[in-house]
């Protein structure tokens, strides 16, 4: 399973543009990615609700992750790797914040 960690950069957490701005990025990539914090499962980053009701913090870690059952057969595991990295840069950018 493809997995990366990220820092939640925006000062208003995952709420409102930074969210869309994620989430827009995550329905790009055209993979099932989730976010999820410490302590809690994963939510489908697809979706603008979840995110933002899942009260990702400015500063708080989250894990992207794609279940390896979940990969579409048109995408190699690298491609996947290759695209969670670019969510992780996503995240901890200022263009997310």
């Amino acid at each position: 399973m493809p997995v990366r960690k990220a820092v939640v950069s925006a000062a208003v957490g995952l709420h409102a543009r930074p969210a869309a701005v994620f989430v827009r990025a995550v329905t790009a990539t055209g993979l099932p990615v989730t976010i999820s914090k410490a302590g809690r499962p994963g939510v489908d980053a697809r979706s603008l609700l979840e995110v933002m009701t899942e009260d990702f913090e400015c500063g708080c870690q989250v894990e992207l992750a794609i279940a390896a059952e979940a990969l579409p057969a048109r995408y190699s595991l690298a491609e996947a790797e290759s695209a969670l990295e670019e969510l992780r840069n996503v995240l901890e950018s200022t263009a997310a914040a």
